[in-house]
């Protein structure tokens, strides 16, 4: 079970990854407008979001600079920042514009994302307890009522500007309990150790790199793909990122529990597996309850590669070199989203939605293959 005890000692972190997964929910379900706006196709859509991956993962990389100059205050100021931020895609018309705010908007959730989880994983050093999926649960249930309400929204005509503000004013209220967030000391003499390795950090990096590629495909085209080849309204293509969203929540509330129980490595090869299928299946479903049924799996399955393999790499890491390793894996899984856009965008154009997904389905067997025994075997030699 969830102890009570974990999410009073998470509240802070958890706060801010529920603020991310309000933005990126509401996102997820306005694409069909937002890219419409902007005069986009499949391909210029996926080179859009290309610019915009490239400003997160240079915040990345200055993150763990960000949080040693704000210490408790990092998280409270970017995610007002990060509410602020958002509001430029509900006004932007035209491809450049578009491309420079969803640029602002992910500077500002990549440097929240690698500061609340290096907090999460010094909190799990702590407390002695697995807290990231957890975490993570928390981002995806928010993600979920985003997305829901986002696509209601959207049904009733209100504009994406409204829908986005809507998101900022729960965001103001999140901060209070951010603000409450503790200084926790990095470093001791007790943990000095040796700084992590590529032969870690990579490999860990590329399975969150495909776990973050295989979420970022069905949040930002699965409404598109279920309006376009399978005739959804608006309403019902909103879902499909909706029960992504849901399904990703219950996966790592359950990942919470199995974590205590089952090994990193078991883990993430059997969760590599599920996903692979459930994104073959919502690729060629031949009506609407079939392909959320596909959407559903792959969400079950996704749900816990990342949250798992950032605990995994971050326990074989001291905690002075925590929020670096943390921030290296960032820039490396966050790759998923950099690749994600314009790699799923020039399939569309060329050969459609379906054989998208199926190269998700495809990159996703690397994580069994090779990437989980990699990352098994530099931890052995730690």
């Amino acid at each position: 079970m969830i102890a009570l005890k974990d999410i009073r000692a998470c509240r802070a972190p958890a706060s801010a990854f529920a603020t991310i997964g309000l933005f990126w929910g509401s996102f997820a379900a306005l694409v069909p407008v937002l890219k419409a706006r902007a005069g986009l196709s499949d391909g210029e859509f996926g080179l859009a979001l290309l610019v915009a991956s490239c400003g997160a993962m240079a915040a990345m990389a200055l993150a763990p600079r960000v949080e040693a100059r704000l210490r408790r205050r990092a998280m409270p100021v970017l995610a007002v920042l990060l509410a602020a931020s958002f509001l430029a895609p509900g006004l932007a018309t035209g491809g450049v514009g578009f491309a420079l705010a969803m640029l602002a908007a992910s500077i500002m959730s990549g440097t929240l994302d690698v500061v609340m989880n290096a907090r999460v994983s010094l909190l799990e050093a702590e407390t002695n307890r697995p807290l990231m999926n957890l975490n993570h649960a928390i981002f995806s249930f928010a993600y979920t009522f985003a997305a829901i309400a986002a696509g209601l929204m959207r049904e009733a005509g209100i504009a994406p500007l409204t829908v986005f503000a809507v998101m900022g004013a729960l965001t103001l209220a999140l901060t209070v309990v951010m603000a409450q967030a503790r200084d926790l000391v990095a470093s001791s003499p007790d943990t000095a150790g040796r700084a992590p390795g590529w032969g870690l950090l990579l490999p860990g990096g590329l399975i969150i790199l495909i776990a973050f590629l295989s979420e970022q495909a069905t949040e930002g085209w699965s409404a598109l793909h279920l309006e376009r080849g399978l005739g959804a309204g608006a309403a019902e293509g909103a879902l499909g990122p909706a029960v992504l969203g849901l399904t990703m929540g219950i996966g790592r509330l359950s990942g919470q529990m199995v974590a205590a129980r089952l090994s990193e490595a078991l883990l993430i090869r059997w969760a590599a597996l599920l996903t692979a299928v459930g994104a073959l299946v919502a690729a060629w479903a031949p009506v609407l309850p079939v392909a959320y049924a596909g959407f559903a799996l792959l969400g079950l399955g996704v749900s816990v590669i990342a949250p798992t393999a950032f605990a995994w790499v971050g326990r074989q890491v001291p905690a002075e070199h925590r929020t670096r390793a943390i921030s290296r894996l960032s820039m490396v899984g966050f790759s998923g989203f950099f690749i994600g856009p314009p790699l799923m965008g020039l399939v569309a154009e060329a050969a459609g939605l379906p054989m998208s997904f199926t190269l998700v389905a495809l990159l996703l067997l690397f994580v069994p293959l090779a990437l989980e025994p990699l990352v098994s075997r530099a931890a052995r030699l730690r």
